[in-house]
């Protein structure tokens, strides 16, 4: 195991040279954080005293965390999540790992952390049981220095439930699906989450920095220490420092409280996200006893009831998107370039915020967010004391709610990303007087914790009837949909705060387009059978449907646009995911709402938002060009920078067209001829951009793409490969759907395969794929061990192809 040097989400400082947790033990620096995620034993099913340290395992399958076994099972109507819950199995499984700890770690304080379990976990170290966690979302940490056998082996064990189903809205995935820490400190040190820090007064010259530090004392009488905290620049610079002397050790906790003054600070903000760190220091004797890090990025920001939002006292609209937790076929075992590959192709269509629906993220997503600069609505939960399916957490919310909600805050409040807090998604109490009690109560728990941001609810019913907002509880008001309804907001709720926490809900199937464009459909159509919709479960990608609860894109964003007071929207969805398979159900396995699709292909409206989201020149033309001749086609066009844009028919001018008003794109109707269309677009009769699409002709050939031919061979490393169906011409073959075969050889792994299609019944762990409208998506995990990575995809009456990529 390596340790890791440096994780914002856990604020700790990981020591600079790697540290091996072998069987000869760890080395001797006083705090260490191992990764823990290897070499586990996996089963599939329940074992009766599967938690005793004899246990034979040995013929159980041995993995690498995170580790999701839904996403490795069939697909059945039949199964209990049900296609809403993304159709795939769930059951109960067991995981075993055993390791040594040397005898020379006596005398300090061993943990296990844990960053997600899905869900109802049981833990046990060598027999003794060491706690329960119901929430599937959570991260938690046990103490195992009570238990351990030292210089012998000792056995962690872990039961994950999640046999008792429906228990989700979407897909959860089974498992111990994030990753896994050994902490091992001295007997005195900064405690679990132990460091706030906070910037109450900032601006261009001079940045005030307060940090809280809570100092624990395990056991033993210590002599007075001291703190010593240093914050450094990103280049590593020391900025200031100061040391508190002659701290009192008499109790088990201590709280210490330091003030900086920062000069000239480079501000965190959404196009430089900076970031510093802040490195503690308990000095006992002369000598180091422990060292933290915690991540500072200075910024402030405000919301105002007419102008909206600002950071850095500019004015910033937000544009934001929701996203649940899984990978698409990667399902929800984390990893850290899955999650960056979604950020950039959301970065990309000029996305900045990120809502966490409906539950606490992973830890990297939030480090990610503070290094890519994204504003992030952290959110809690998707039910309280009612429930929205028969075995979701409001079975264990009286209980647990405050535990977690503790838990959530304590270890996000660090991340300069995270805005605002959500205490609630579309909660039934919202008509209920028991909102009245509950959102006080989670609103105080959060107070108590950070008083630094805001807190909202996303509310499905926004009416003065909420008795959420009623409450009084929440500093923004949130909007769940309700889009007609935004320019009235003041009227309802005067001298309130406006966010949309949840807007659209508009519904595509990448390259699939049904005409005529200009007629808006909600679907699924209430009150009727779902045979007015499409026999096959497609929508069209013209983004002229919607649910019946939201709006289309363009309906959407030309109401946000155009008041300053609507201070943000977080579009229904950034990608499609597994489940929620709206509006349709089996045989749909995954939902429709995404800009981008399953496997990250961007659907067309991408570009709408390209164009308006961005300062990049954009020209998208489409759909594509292969129809029935002589049938009548809608062609869309996005586009910015320019005054008009003019179509081509094999060089025959169609004519100009200009957006007018509100306008978000221009369209021609044409009658279908084979050959080219172009669009040129101009600013001052100088042309800026032009774009052409072809006929194309039979496949004839496969390409291949690889986001990054160069990845780390950690065991964790991806490359995903973009594979496309080419005529021989080398246009992509828009309704090709190939079955493409895949090799690799070197020193990685086929992680899984995708096609975007939310129908496909097929395996995402698998060495095959069909091409779904031209496309489809493999997606190469390197090993530890270096090499170069030979990938190749061929198809029956094809020209395969062939990729090579090098892990280092």
């Amino acid at each position: 195991m390596i340790i890791k040097k440096f994780t914002p989400q856990k604020t700790l400082l990981f020591i600079a040279i790697a540290v091996l947790f072998t069987a000869k033990g760890f080395s001797q620096q006083v705090r260490s954080v191992v990764d823990f995620d290897k070499g586990w034993h996996f089963n599939l099913g329940d074992v009766p005293n599967g938690e005793t340290a004899d246990l034979n395992d040995t013929k159980w399958r041995t993995l690498n965390l995170p580790h999701d076994w839904s996403i490795e099972g069939e697909f059945s109507k039949d199964n209990p999540a049900m296609p809403e819950g993304g159709a795939l199995p769930g059951g109960s499984g067991w995981y075993r790992k055993t390791f040594t700890v040397p005898a020379t770690s006596k005398g300090k304080q061993v943990y296990i952390d844990f960053d997600g379990v899905y869900e109802k976990s049981d833990v046990w170290l060598n027999g003794h049981h060491l706690g329960f966690r119901p929430n599937g979302y959570i991260s938690f940490r046990y103490e195992l220095t009570p238990y351990l056998n030292y210089g012998k082996p000792n056995v962690i064990a872990v039961k994950v439930d999640n046999s008792v189903q429906p228990n989700s809205r979407w897909y959860s995935g089974s498992g111990i699906y994030r990753n896994v820490w050994l902490v091992t400190t001295g007997r005195l040190a900064i405690d679990h989450w132990g460091t706030y820090v906070t910037t109450p007064k900032v601006s261009s010259q001079s940045a005030t920095v307060n940090l809280e530090v809570k100092v624990r004392k395990y056991a033993g009488k210590i002599a007075p220490y001291s703190l010593k905290t240093t914050i450094y620049s990103a280049a590593g610079v020391a900025v200031r420092s100061k040391t508190t002397p002659n701290v009192s050790s008499g109790d088990s906790l201590t709280m210490v409280s330091q003030s900086f003054i920062v000069n000239n600070p480079v501000l965190w903000s959404l196009d430089r996200p900076y970031l510093y760190k802040v490195v503690t220091q308990v000095i006992s004797n002369n000598n180091v006893v422990d060292e933290y890090t915690t991540p500072l990025g200075i910024r402030y920001f405000n919301f105002d009831a007419d102008k909206g939002f600002s950071l850095n006292g500019k004015p910033v609209k937000i544009l934001g998107v929701c996203d649940h937790h899984d990978l698409g076929s990667l399902g929800s075992a984390i990893n850290t370039r899955a999650l960056e590959r979604q950020l950039e192709l959301l970065k990309g269509m000029g996305c900045n915020a990120i809502r966490t629906s409906h539950n606490p993220p992973a830890p990297e997503l939030l480090d990610l967010c503070d290094k890519m600069g994204f504003i992030v609505m952290d959110e809690a939960f998707d039910c309280w004391e009612r429930g929205k399916t028969a075995y979701d957490y409001h079975l264990f919310f009286k209980q647990w709610h405050k535990q977690d909600l503790e838990d959530q805050v304590l270890r996000d409040r660090n991340h300069p990303s995270v805005f605002i807090w959500s205490i609630g998604n579309e909660i039934p109490q919202q008509s209920d007087t028991s909102a009245l009690r509950i959102a006080p109560e989670l609103a105080a728990i959060i107070h108590s914790l950070d008083k630094t941001r805001p807190i909202t609810t996303a509310n499905n019913d926004p009416s003065t009837r909420n008795k959420i907002i009623a409450s009084g509880a929440i500093d923004l008001i949130g909007y769940n949909y309700a889009q007609n309804s935004y320019p009235l907001f003041h009227d309802r709720y005067p001298g309130k705060i406006f966010i949309g926490t949840e807007t659209t809900s508009a519904l595509e199937t990448r390259g699939f387009y049904q005409m005529p464009s200009d007629s808006i459909r909600r679907w699924p159509i209430r009150g009727s059978n779902t045979g007015k919709m499409n026999a096959d479960n497609t929508v069209s990608a013209y983004d002229n449907v919607s649910a019946p609860w939201g709006s289309t894109h363009e309906e959407t964003w030309k109401v946000i646009k155009k008041y300053d007071f609507l201070s943000g929207m977080f579009i229904w969805t950034g990608f499609d995911y597994l489940g929620e398979p709206t509006p349709y159900s089996w045989p749909s396995r995954s939902s429709y709402f995404g800009i981008i699709d399953l496997a990250g292909f961007p659907k067309d409206v991408y570009y709408m938002y390209q164009s308006e989201w961005t300062n990049k020149t954009v020209l998208h033309i489409f759909p594509h060009w292969n129809w029935e001749p002589g049938k009548v086609v809608d062609i869309w066009v996005y586009y910015n920078h320019a005054d008009e844009v003019e179509l081509f028919l094999n060089g025959k001018s169609l004519g100009i067209k200009k957006k007018t008003g509100d306008d978000l794109h221009v369209m021609w109707r044409i009658p279908f001829e084979p050959g080219t269309l172009k669009a040129v677009s101009r600013k001052d009769g100088k042309v800026v951009l032009t774009r052409e699409i072809h006929t194309a002709g039979q496949p004839a050939k496969i390409e291949l793409t690889a986001d990054r031919k160069n990845i780390k061979a950690n065991g964790k490393d991806l490359s995903f490969i973009a594979v496309k169906i080419l005529d021989k011409d080398g246009n992509v073959v828009p309704n090709a759907d190939n079955l493409v075969k895949f090799k690799i050889n070197g020193e990685a792994f086929i992680a899984s395969v995708d096609n975007g299609d939310p129908v496909s019944h097929d395996p995402f762990k698998a060495d095959y794929r069909k091409a779904f409208h031209g496309l489809a998506l493999a997606i190469v995990q390197a090993n530890e061990k270096a090499g170069v990575i030979n990938f190749t995809a061929t198809a029956d009456g094809l020209q395969g192809a062939k990729v090579v990529i090098n892990s280092k």
